[in-house]
């Protein structure tokens, strides 16, 4: 074989590399842009022709020179798309024009390894339970190119065979070294995407929220230690909104700069009562924010998030990957009991010559009712007193936004309800705000932990009044009470076109009681997953490896290391063949051995790199009288351990494996007996 035939491509490993370029690609399309993207599916095209014989391989010229247009321009759009995200398409780009224009072996194995690393960048960005297995199924595939490359039968079954067998040999190593390995924090953290993403805005207009409800993307789960607060009760806090400028709610500046005063982990409240708290966990999902989710009034001990000042957790990082912490909230404690002046004026400011017609409402509640609370109480009953309903699909509203929902449209969704409240409130002299997050939750009975979606965003009223503090009022009860009584889908048909964005949304089975539990089974173990994979803190590890060592030292952890390494590479070794146990069992095995054993004793050992016929070999030439028998005795060998027989025959050759062995060793000690006879 010339060289040039050694190291050409056969078709077989062609076709592993074509689908494993495919399977690596697919995962990454949110990271490409559209122009590296058409470059990748062109070369994907070119390669499958040339697969299929129908087209030439690409000129040298051509690829470089698109190589370096495309550089040219990813170093020119950096700083608008984000160096890691420009990187990322440089990496992905020479991926696929090294695809096209391999021509030897040396070409494979760097798109193999390029492709590794590919891998590794995805699952930085994709962590969940699904996205994991596809990444292991796709480092399976990307071995069996390189097990391609030295098997060019074309044998698909022993590829996959043998490239499953080598990842799944070094999962063992992999968990130990989960298990041992210091929790360190990250050196680095992934920027967040320029792209789209959904969820709660710091921003809010008319409208917004309602965008949420066509996503049936998860926001976050939670678990509670003990009882969980009625779905009434669960108003997860997220963002306090308290600039209007007449169309837009906004997040005050100085709220960032603001850390919480009050010591709210204190067992006493404000005016020396109990607190009564509620524990619970969260899992939140990737958003690319810093804002975090809990019930009134959060707290955490999580060194990485912040309680500010509105009685909200903010994140010192972006949320880029799921993210797991502690929260106790008290639900009894006030919020801020004395307001300062400069707050108060941020919380009554409102625009000039803004909705005429609903201040002028407003002086009528404020003339009309002596006490605070009471034209509060009035304008809740206001709701329900006249025709307004609750709708996902509003009437479009103009410059006096407010005016129109509330006098003229009287239809709107919680946004426009709880707008509508505040601006009121303000014109009367009571300070108010806005607050978004998200309203009740999906109860997941297999797992006992709540699931909260994009579709149950909420927004309602807090008002502050003397001795109360923040108090919340949510006018959307009043109007459509169901939908904070049982939650977003007992007030909308699960099977309506609400939640657009996905047909296969989280309402869509519950009428099937087969595919909802499948639903709520495959959730849970993405949830266990989250809890015990991607959550597994320093705390955990520190209790898993008290388990395992009781008391944890360095020595301890030094010698379970050292043991598992020894157990993992024994069993390495002896599944390839390395190390071999002959079991007792295997006779015409040990008959083969016995022989070799007598004819070591002969002065002729079987070298451990020696195989089986080169030793035949060896054993003709010192011993001619016995050198035809051995033979035999050899080929039989052979056939039973490294060819595969039916059991019939398996059953014939040993019985004639024996047989053989046992008139080889009369032979041999009928040799020495005569040798002996000689020399005597």
């Amino acid at each position: 074989m010339t060289e040039k035939e050694r190291q050409s491509i056969s078709r077989h490993t062609l076709m592993w590399l074509l689908i494993t370029n495919i399977a690596i690609l697919t995962p990454l399309y949110e990271q490409v842009t559209l122009w590296s993207l058409a470059i990748c599916a062109i070369c994907i095209f070119w390669r499958i022709g040339i697969y299929l014989g129908k087209v030439a391989k690409p000129p040298k010229w051509l690829v470089t020179s698109l190589a370096f247009a495309s550089a040219t321009t990813l170093a020119m759009v950096a700083s608008q798309i984000g160096i890691l995200t420009a990187m990322v398409n440089l990496l992905i780009l020479g991926y696929a024009l090294k695809y096209i224009e391999m021509r030897n072996r040396r070409d494979v194995r760097a798109v193999v390894l390029v492709g590794y690393f590919l891998i590794a960048f995805t699952f930085i960005q994709q962590q969940t339970l699904f996205s994991t297995l596809h990444l292991l199924i796709v480092t399976i595939i990307n071995t069996c190119v390189l097990i391609s490359l030295y098997h060019d039968d074309g044998n698909f079954k022993y590829a996959a065979k043998l490239g499953s067998k080598i990842i799944i040999q070094s999962l063992p190593l992999a968990i130990i070294l989960f298990l041992v390995l210091p929790r360190l924090p990250p050196l680095w953290m992934v920027p967040p995407q320029n792209g789209a993403q959904t969820g709660l805005s710091d921003k809010v207009s008319f409208g917004d929220i309602s965008q949420l409800t066509r996503s049936s993307e998860l926001a976050f789960r939670a678990t509670f230690e003990g009882d969980a607060p009625s779905n009434d009760k669960l108003y997860w806090r997220a963002i306090v909104l308290e600039d209007y400028n007449g169309k837009d709610w906004t997040q005050n500046s100085r709220i960032l700069t603001a850390l919480s005063q009050p010591n709210a982990s204190d067992p006493l409240d404000n005016d020396g009562k109990l607190n009564v708290s509620v524990d619970y966990s969260i899992i939140a999902e990737p958003s690319a924010q810093n804002w975090l989710f809990g019930l009134d009034v959060a707290t955490t001990q999580d060194p990485g998030i912040n309680a500010l000042a509105d009685h909200t957790l903010y994140a010192n990082r972006p949320i880029d990957q799921r993210r797991l912490y502690q929260v106790t909230s008290f639900d009894n404690r006030i919020m801020d009991p004395q307001l300062s002046a400069i707050d108060k004026a941020i919380n009554l400011s409102l625009p000039k010559n803004s909705n005429p017609k609903t201040q002028a409402l407003a002086q009528q509640f404020f003339a009309n009712y002596p006490s605070t609370v009471a034209r509060l109480d009035a304008m809740m009953r206001y709701f329900t007193q006249q025709p307004y309903f609750y709708t996902l699909r509003p009437p479009r509203v103009g410059e006096q936004q407010i005016d129109d929902f509330l006098i003229d449209n009287k239809a709107g969704f919680c946004v426009h309800y709880a707008s509508a409240f505040a601006f009121m409130a303000r014109v009367m002299g009571i300070p108010a705000r806005l607050v978004t997050g998200y309203q009740g939750a999906e109860f997941n009975p297999a797992a006992g932990y709540y699931s909260i979606y994009q579709y149950m965003a909420h927004a309602w009223v807090e008002v502050w009044l003397p001795s109360e503090g923040w108090v919340r009022f949510d006018p959307t009860a009043m109007i459509a009470p169901e939908r904070i009584e049982q939650g977003f889908d007992a007030f909308f048909d699960p099977q309506s076109t609400y939640l657009l964005d996905n047909p296969f949304n989280a309402l869509g089975y519950r009428d099937n009681a087969i595919l909802n539990q499948l639903r709520m089974q495959f959730a849970s173990v993405d949830y266990f997953w989250s809890v015990w994979v991607l959550g597994f803190n320093s705390q955990k590890q520190q209790r898993v490896l008290e388990e395992i060592l009781g008391e944890v030292t360095q020595t301890k952890l030094a010698i379970f290391i050292l043991i598992s390494l020894c157990v993992i590479g024994l069993a390495i070794a002896y599944s390839a063949g390395l190390i071999q146990f002959h079991r007792s069992s295997d006779k015409h095995l040990n008959a083969y051995y016995s022989v070799c054993k007598m004819l070591r004793q002969r002065g002729l050992p079987r070298e451990h790199h020696e195989g089986p016929q080169d030793y035949n070999l060896r054993v003709a030439a010192a011993f001619p009288a016995i050198a035809k028998d051995f033979d035999k005795l050899t080929q039989n060998f052979v056939t039973i351990k490294y060819q595969k027989v039916s059991k019939s025959a398996l059953k014939r050759f040993s019985r004639l494996l024996i047989k053989q062995s046992r008139w080889l060793k009369i032979n041999i000690i009928k040799q020495r007996l005569a040798l002996n006879k000689t020399n005597t």
